[in-house]
């Protein structure tokens, strides 16, 4: 039952897996294309309002720039206004001639096509010239309210060739209520004698209804504006809804001449159109909401259906196919696997074939012919290997020990003729009894002491006295903590051959017993010659330095050896000496009871 499910089930997740992953290209791809779409159609929109606009500021300049030659022609032509009267031979009067000038100034900006947006031209020189023309009417008091303006000055003094418009309040107290900005231009008019700019000048104000009338060429459902150069705006058409404050602070931050950008005003997404004008400054925008534009959903829909239709039924033939072709030869292995699982490691060739799969068979019946003896080895080797390494480890008796003991027996049999004799003998028997049980059985700290004692006898008649032994155990429950045996000897063993003997005068060796949370410490101290610091870093890991005069023939490094592997590797030996003073391992193992 179980296994007649797997290939359906297998085959429904593949084929299921595979529509999803087909359904989300078809999804990306269809968000890639909505938006490229998107973006292509906001592009055009910008490029053609790029094109409205600059069809509209051409216009703009070409009135900017007649308006400038206006004020140069009147600035730098004395001979446009001057008569024979006017000049002192001609017997024209006055009156005459003033109107003469008049007319011609009239004349001149008639022939500019501009007339009806130049609000009005005044030509003064002080005591001498006075003429006005345009669409206002003039007042003998005109010049010196435009010479009391607070823009006359700065005007006045700008670089003969900047001509940006900016957009000032009316000087003129008869229209100012109904016009109450214009944009004036101001040139000292270069032919006169007056020392003061002041005294001879052109003036022209422009009407703002020159760009009203000019974003008439646009579609009225556009939203417009014109600003100057600093930011002023001059003229808008359908600006209400979008914040001026905005728009500014993004032309200064944009400096460029021309451009569009994605831009956010009052909560909606719009892009912005604008171009600089380079004569007169002004600055051209556009406001294109994204909301506004039309996106053709029709052409969208049609191509998105297409797209997920054309996904799903290749994706699910293929998903067909493929699960079909790739089930079967993994039904064979999950079949041969149960096999293997019920404990039968026979090669099965159907599993076999040339393909990818065909070699993870090949491979699992060269590892189902191998797995059960390699099994048995492991466990056979490592099994051995432990048990050989614990008994070399423990079961190292220096046949010269037994020597030496027998030959303190001698002489003390020979030189004494009392009871030490009865003392060697009990403490060798004693020794003897405890070795011959075995290595690998743990004792009390109590019996382990007790072995030591016997040893240290033997050793302190063999050397005549040469070291004592202290003792001292922090805690009495310390006594019934359990060690391996044969811990104690070697390290004590190793502080008298290597410690005190070499040393060649009386040595003590401290033997201290404590315990810190799990772990028991004991600690054999001597104060013998030491150990560089060079060879204690490599006297754990030498286990080959067995000394043949030992009695157990066990050094440092297989003492170290045997906790690590009874124990674990966090526990064993730690080493601490200086040279000609003292020499401290230290033991560390569980604390047992």
């Amino acid at each position: 039952m179980y296994q007649n499910k797997i290939p359906i089930t297998f085959r429904k997740r593949m084929i299921l897996y595979n529509l999803l992953i087909i359904v989300c290209i078809a999804f990306l791809i269809s968000i890639y294309t909505y938006s490229f779409y998107k973006k292509d159609v906001i592009a055009s929109e910008a490029a053609n309002s790029a094109s409205r606009l600059h069809l509209v500021a051409s216009r703009i300049e070409i009135a900017c720039v007649e308006i400038i030659n206006i004020v140069q022609n009147c600035a730098g032509r004395k001979s446009l206004f001057l008569t024979s009267a006017l000049s002192g031979y001609n017997s024209r009067s006055s009156e005459e001639s003033s109107i003469y000038a008049a007319n011609v100034l009239r004349d001149l900006c008639a022939i500019s096509g501009y007339n009806e947006y130049i609000h009005k031209i005044t030509v003064y020189e002080k005591d001498s010239l006075f003429i006005q023309a345009g669409t206002s009417y003039g007042n003998s008091y005109d010049a010196e309210y435009i010479m009391a303006a607070p823009w006359f000055n700065e005007l006045l003094n700008k670089n003969m060739k900047e001509y940006a418009l900016t957009l000032r309040d009316n000087p003129f107290p008869l229209n100012a209520k109904t016009i109450p900005q214009l944009l004036p231009l101001i040139r000292p008019l270069q032919y006169s004698k007056k020392e003061s700019p002041q005294d001879a000048w052109v003036c022209l104000t422009l009407s703002p209804k020159l760009f009203q009338d000019t974003m008439e060429l646009l579609s009225q459902d556009r939203s417009v504006l014109i600003l100057t150069s600093d930011f002023s705006p001059v003229s808008s058409m359908n600006m209400e809804s979008f914040p001026l404050a905005d728009i500014q602070v993004f032309l200064n931050a944009h400096p460029e001449t021309t451009g569009h950008s994605k831009v956010q005003l009052s909560d909606t997404d719009c892009i912005l159109v604008w171009e600089r004008l380079s004569v007169s400054g002004l600055i051209l925008c556009e406001v294109l909401p994204l909301k506004s534009i039309s996106m053709n959903p029709g052409v969208i829909r049609a191509t998105l259906g297409l797209v997920f239709i054309s996904s799903i039924v290749v994706g699910f033939t293929l998903s067909f196919l493929f699960t079909r072709y790739l089930a079967r030869p993994i039904m064979r292995l999950i079949r041969h696997m149960d096999v293997i699982s019920s404990g039968d490691f026979s090669k099965n060739p159907d599993i076999e074939s040339d393909d990818e799969l065909g070699i993870i068979g090949r491979q699992i019946n060269e590892m189902s012919a191998h797995v059960s003896a390699l099994m048995e080895n492991r466990i056979r080797d490592e099994q051995e290997k432990m048990n050989l390494e614990i008994k070399m480890l423990q079961a190292q008796i220096n046949p010269h020990f037994l020597y030496n003991t027998l030959d303190s027996i001698k002489w003390i049999a020979t030189m004494q003729h009392n009871a030490g004799i009865v003392k060697v003998v009990s403490a060798l028997s004693s020794l003897l009894k405890n070795m011959a049980k075995g290595f690998n059985e743990k004792v009390t700290v109590r019996q382990e002491l007790d072995f030591l004692d016997n040893y240290v006898a033997i050793e302190k008649i063999r050397y005549i006295e040469l070291f004592d032994v202290e003792i001292s155990v922090d805690d009495p429950a310390l006594y019934d903590a359990r060690i391996i045996k044969l811990t104690l000897q070697p390290l004590v063993e190793n502080s008298i051959f290597s410690g005190i003997e070499p040393s060649g005068k009386p040595g003590l060796i401290k033997i201290h017993i404590f315990s810190e949370g799990q772990t028991l410490y004991i600690s054999i101290h001597d104060n013998g010659i030491g150990i560089s610091e060079e060879n204690i870093a490599r006297l754990l890991t030498d286990t080959s330095r067995v000394s043949r005069n030992y009695m157990s023939g066990i050094g440092l490094p297989n003492v170290d050896r045997r906790l690590k592997l009874v124990y674990g590797p966090e526990y064993g030996i730690k080493i601490d000496s200086e040279p000609g003073v003292y020499t401290c391992v230290t033991v560390s193992l569980p604390l047992e009871y």
